[in-house]
């Protein structure tokens, strides 16, 4: 595997094989995947999980709930990053900026597997941590995720999209929706990397969100990664992204405590015409969204 970029550059020999011919048993795993095969990658390491094993989702949304029923909550870990990385061929990785990480088990416990994994990630990621509330950390990514995907609709990058000062009610609408969920499920979104989910919540004001925005937008003009993956499986490789995966599950979640999602079930639809074309790549479709 080939790791290029203004980051750090260097290869690493690694043993790759396809899911048929896995052989053995593992005490640990990281699901890496897209969110939408995460069932499938989850059944086929199924029985190459040792007992007293488990597997920790590197993914952004929130993956674990799909896990759980396959492995069983004692095999599951939880984990969040907000590094830039882009896939650009097959063992070949543009590492574009150093992000959050942050690992925990899904009950809250401080485990030796989480002081042993945050151990090894801190080899990747010295500023890694290990905390008791990793769901906090997920939602928060999931209303940065919004504005992810939201980008993917349009030509200018992440850190040119998120600069736009009309579209700051359209960056207050999705993550005031996506805290507003997670409050009904009893989590208090946390923050990372100048985003500050509080910003965009109840009591959130325009300046706090002004603000936190802007410190998004530094943190992005300053990496390597200009678009998000979800813009770059639509518009570079031409395939199915995670957006749906990603972000539908909060409206659905809203959904059951009877709390409406709009904005995020208009992106979904929209992202869903890019990717069958219907809809050409524009900068428009964001006012149109707003």
């Amino acid at each position: 595997m080939q790791i290029e970029g203004p980051v750090d550059a260097f290869s690493v020999p690694v043993r790759a094989a396809l899911p048929a011919d896995v052989r053995g048993s593992f005490g640990r795993a990281l699901l890496c995947v897209k969110g939408q095969d995460t069932l499938a990658a989850a059944t086929q390491m199924a029985p190459h999980l040792a007992p007293d094993g488990y597997a920790a989702s590197f993914q952004n949304g929130l993956c674990e709930r799909l896990m759980l029923p396959v492995l069983g909550a004692h095999r599951v870990m939880g984990a969040f990053v907000n590094f830039g990385a882009d896939w650009q061929a097959p063992g070949r990785i543009m590492y574009g900026n150093r992000g959050a990480v942050v690992l925990g088990e899904i009950d809250g416990a401080m485990t030796p597997r989480l002081a042993e994994l945050h151990a090894l990630m801190r080899i990747f990621e010295p500023d890694a941590i290990q905390v008791p509330d990793v769901f906090s950390y997920l939602w928060g990514k999931l209303c940065y995720s919004t504005y992810l995907t939201a980008q993917a609709l349009a030509e200018k990058g992440i850190a040119d999209t998120l600069a736009r000062p009309e579209l700051m009610p359209l960056w207050r609408a999705l993550a005031r929706e996506v805290v507003t969920v997670a409050a009904a499920e009893g989590v208090v979104p946390r923050g990372f990397n100048g985003f500050v989910p509080e910003a965009f919540g109840p009591a959130g004001s325009k300046a706090a969100a002004n603000d936190s925005i802007a410190k998004l937008v530094a943190f992005n003009a300053a990496s390597a990664k200009s678009h998000s993956g979800v813009w770059r499986d639509i518009w570079v490789r031409g395939r199915i992204s995670a957006a749906r995966a990603q972000i539908l599950p909060v409206a659905e979640i809203g959904a059951e405590h009877g709390i409406p999602c709009p904005t995020i079930i208009k992106l979904v639809e929209m992202i869903g015409q890019c990717e069958r074309r219907e809809r050409p790549m524009s900068d428009a479709n964001l006012l149109e969204l707003l």
